[in-house]
């Protein structure tokens, strides 16, 4: 390590300080009120960001609200080596789209669990009086539920084990095992139950939270199920920052730029949104008092970022890769890929969505378009295209039925899923191999290739992603318009007949 850089942990935080903003407030004194699942990179560029905000402007309202993270799945260990080496502490880098980056030590994590070395641990933090919240970034796909029906799926292996292992915490191993274990022991010991808060990028995230946690308790016993309906509190939220994930050259930029070494930074965009329900059954801190817009309902935010942002974000996923773009923002200024997906936004989105509070939607797709081709950030079309089979019927599936239920057009929309089915087919316009990332990764992939003998349709014929849309003449004749043109002509032929229609 050279000379004139230092290794970010709290012991060096006073020479960290000559070089970046570091946490004023003293860590020691904070509590961990909020136990979080999934430390990843979004949570710590937006949450864990809110809350150090907050106690840096506020601390005697934030000093109970400290985030303990924990996490569950096997590759959490690094994160797990990573706080423990520097004290909880990261660099968080904001990159403006003029170049300039902005550094901030962020301190509001201040413990951090892993669930395999100890899940009694993580039970009896969960339990404990001063665990007020219990938040979730575990993927869209991370709450277990049926994508037709919405139930619980109550035969996954680790699920049933779980649910048979009972109050036996040292067999728990999943986020539904150990919250409940916990709720349970709050109860018998006649404390009040902490609120359940998603952060993920689901519709009515609160709601699919308190369907998936509920359903696991009527698993160890009826009654439990019905308390936890009764008496938990699960508010939706809409959560905003677009946050690639960390890369080498991202911590050797700190290093260069600042002189720390960090060995996890969080890089991402200075926009940040979060609307948040007023819906807390033991406590919150005043996240109102930096910037959080906490609203009695979440759901008119909800649909815009999913609908606009999320859904804009596979429209250039799947375009931008077979148009060669590696990165986002390459993607996002295309001369012909831009103005399809202004025309997605503004023909087929924006028509679905109610009046936003607060909101001038024209002015908001604008920020959108400015976002995404910001090119210091350097998110990648390969992150957006990840676990499609998650995201495309949560994101842009409801667009494509609200669209068809009035009537309206839904070409563009039409066109994005058949980009998706073309992408998973494997390979690129020149040959080359494509990594299709996704849970489901053999079963779309296998129906991207059966399209291309006897059954164009097959790839939508997928009831659990697509429901009965390949039973509907006007989506399938767009679907297949421009699936046929990606065949035939390529990415940026069907684009620029897509712009003339």
């Amino acid at each position: 390590m050279p000379d004139d850089v230092t290794a970010l942990n709290a012991h060096n935080l006073a020479e960290v300080a000559s070089r970046v903003p570091v946490p004023g407030y003293d860590r020691s004194a904070v509590t961990a009120g909020v136990v979080h699942f999934g430390v990843g990179g979004f949570h710590r560029a937006h949450q864990a960001a809110y809350l150090d905000r907050l106690l840096t402007e506020d601390f005697e309202a934030a000093r109970d609200y400290g985030i303990c993270g924990v996490g569950v799945l096997p590759g959490d260990a690094r994160m797990r080596d990573t706080m423990a080496a520097q004290d909880r502490l990261y660099t968080l880098v904001l990159k403006h789209p003029d170049g300039s980056l902005e550094p901030r030590v962020i301190g509001s994590v201040v413990e951090y669990l892993f669930a395999p070395d100890d899940p009694e641990a993580v039970v009896e933090k969960l339990a404990a009086p001063t665990t007020r919240i219990v938040s979730l970034t575990v993927t869209e796909g991370g709450y277990n539920l049926d994508d037709i029906t919405g139930d619980f799926l109550t035969d996954t292996p680790a699920v049933a084990a779980d649910a048979a292992a009972g109050s036996d915490a040292g067999k728990l191993t999943t986020v539904f095992g150990l919250v409940v274990e916990a709720l349970v022991r709050r109860r018998d010991r006649g404390l009040e139950p902490f609120t359940v808060m998603s952060c993920d990028n689901l519709q009515g995230n609160g709601h699919l939270a308190r369907t998936a946690f509920s359903a696991f308790a009527d698993l160890r016993e009826e009654s439990l199920g019905t308390w936890v309906r009764e008496h938990v509190r699960f508010p939706n939220s809409m959560v905003d920052r677009i946050t690639p994930a960390t890369t080498p050259d991202d911590v050797a930029l700190v290093e260069r730029e600042f002189g720390v070494a960090d060995a996890w930074p969080v890089v991402c965009e200075p926009f940040t949104q979060w609307a948040l329900e007023d819906s807390f059954g033991a406590g919150r801190p005043p996240l109102e008092e930096v910037g959080v817009q906490v609203v009695p309902d979440v759901e008119p935010y909800e649909l815009m970022k999913l609908r606009l942002l999320n859904a804009s974000h596979q429209a250039l996923a799947y375009f931008g890769r077979l148009l060669d773009h590696e990165l986002v923002d390459g993607a996002a200024t295309d001369a012909d890929l831009k103005p399809f997906v202004r025309a997605y936004m503004d023909a087929e989105a924006t028509p679905t969505l109610a009046p936003v509070p607060g909101v001038d939607l024209e002015e908001y797709k604008d920020t959108l378009e400015e976002r995404f081709g910001n090119p210091h950030v350097r998110d990648t079309t390969a992150r957006l295209a990840a676990e499609s089979s998650d995201r495309i019927p949560k994101w842009l599936v409801p667009v494509v039925r609200a669209d068809l239920d009035a009537g309206r057009d839904v070409h563009r929309a039409a066109a994005v899923i058949a980009s998706w089915a073309r992408y998973a087919e494997g390979v690129d316009e020149h040959g080359e191999p494509i990594t299709v990332v996704d849970r489901r990764r053999e079963r779309v992939m296998a129906a991207a290739q059966r399209q291309l003998g006897e059954d164009p349709l097959a790839f939508v014929r997928d009831r659990e992603l697509f429901g009965d849309l390949a039973d509907d003449e006007r989506f399938t004749t767009a679907y297949l318009a421009a699936l046929d043109g990606l065949h035939a002509d390529g990415a940026r032929a069907t684009l620029q007949r897509l712009g003339r229609g």
